[in-house]
């Protein structure tokens, strides 16, 4: 009796999924997400991607991790990477741009509901504006 392999277990068998620790083995890896990448993929290759991504993000997590900023420099550092003036921000958020200074300046924390604010702004989740 012959077993026939279903699509997923054929891309298991072909793609041979491992823990990356390694450049050389990130970099297969990346190149085999780009290959399954169509504009419309199916069960099985959602799934293998899904896998490498996993895979990818544990190995980059190990080995560039992420440094925490602080609130105040999360917000600095948003401000400059969008181009934005204080008073600029103050008008679109409806924040007092004293409240923004001070935030910059080290004087004051975000209050909760300046982090929601901040938050829907920059699409980001609100804790990113929290202290740890």
């Amino acid at each position: 009796m012959t077993a026939t392999l279903t699509e997923y277990q054929s891309l298991l068998v072909e793609l041979a999924p491992r823990p990356i620790r390694s450049e050389r083995e990130h970099h297969r890896a990346l190149r085999q997400i780009e290959r399954l990448m169509t504009p419309d993929p199916n069960r099985e290759k959602s799934e293998m991607i899904d896998l490498l991504a996993t895979l990818i993000e544990q190995y980059e997590s190990a080995k560039h991790p992420t440094p925490s900023a602080s609130p105040r420099d999360l917000l600095a550092h948003l401000l400059e990477n969008h181009g934005l003036t204080r008073a600029e921000l103050a008008r679109q958020t409806g924040l007092p741009r004293s409240a923004i200074t001070n935030i910059l300046c080290g004087r004051r924390r975000i209050s909760k509901q300046n982090a929601r604010r901040l938050a829907t702004f920059f699409k980001l989740d609100v804790g990113a504006f929290f202290d740890a």
